[in-house]
């Protein structure tokens, strides 16, 4: 089964989404089923996983509706308040859709850079440890340190590290990216998306081998078992078109077995999320 693994859906009528940056900006516009699935059959996809842009709980009905509607909708990361201690009773009401399939938190938006390292958000991640729900590390380097301790402290938890922690791609720069990366490989239910990096290059001057140093490196350290790809659509269209997202990644890739592409195209997806 071929599925991208990240993607968004919006609808500027119906929630808010106070990231969106105001017009002509290409985001500032509805993003619906409709506009994605033309893509994915183009491109031989079989589905998607839907993820969270807007951190309510009205957004998480909605995703879940679009999913009962689009049979191609084939899992729903939503968002959830880790830190409430009514936690327990929402996730009782999530799980009760069968295509409930994880918990996204921004962590790269927040002020402070240990959030989720906070007592109360530790229990929520254990509560989702519990439920055998997994949890997408939405996180840039300066706070891709918790990664670790979250480990430690929620050992049961499976994670993905969303866009590879959006390394400083435009800068060139590698460290101490690099170095965390393989640490954070070391621990074994931790996967990692290769998505989101042509909007960390330059947006209007990337080429496939500025993502190279970057991709390979993570390849090497999670392999196909737990690499997943994802478009970022359609935030992806600040840079490029969900096509070159994907062919940026294989280009970079290169020549892989059956085995190794039926894997990072959907099979760990289908695996991690148990869609």
């Amino acid at each position: 089964m071929r599925i991208d693994s990240h993607q968004h859906f919006w609808d500027l009528t119906k929630l808010a989404y106070p990231w969106m940056p105001p017009p002509p900006n290409v985001l500032a516009r509805n993003y619906l089923p409709a506009d994605l699935k033309p893509i994915l059959d183009a491109n031989r996809f079989d589905g998607c996983v839907v993820v969270q842009a807007a951190s309510v709980d009205a957004e998480a009905e909605w995703l879940l509706s679009l999913a009962r509607e689009h049979a191609f909708i084939k899992g729903v990361v939503a968002w959830v308040d880790l830190k409430s201690p009514k936690l327990g009773a929402r996730l009782d009401v999530l799980q009760k859709d069968s295509k409930f399939k994880g918990v996204r938190h921004i962590v790269q938006d927040e002020p402070d850079n240990n959030w989720v390292l906070q007592p109360e958000v530790i229990r929520g991640l254990t509560e989702l440890a519990a439920r055998g729900i997994p949890y997408d590390m939405l996180v840039k380097p300066p706070q891709l340190h918790v990664v670790e301790p979250v480990a430690e402290k929620v050992p049961k938890l499976r994670m993905v590290v969303d866009h590879i922690a959006k390394p400083y791609i435009k800068e060139r720069k590698t460290e101490p990216w690099a170095k965390q990366m393989e640490a954070i490989a070391k621990i074994p239910q931790v996967y990692v998306k290769l998505s989101g990096m042509i909007t960390e290059a330059d947006p209007k001057n990337w080429k496939a081998p500025d993502l190279a140093p970057y991709i390979n490196h993570v390849w090497q350290l999670f392999g196909p078992k737990r690499s997943m790809f994802g478009s970022d659509w359609p935030v992806c269209l600040l840079a490029g078109t969900w096509k070159q997202a994907l062919a940026a990644m294989t280009q970079c890739l290169g020549p892989l077995n059956q085995e190794s592409r039926d894997r990072v195209m959907g099979e760990t997806a289908v695996e991690f999320y148990r869609l």
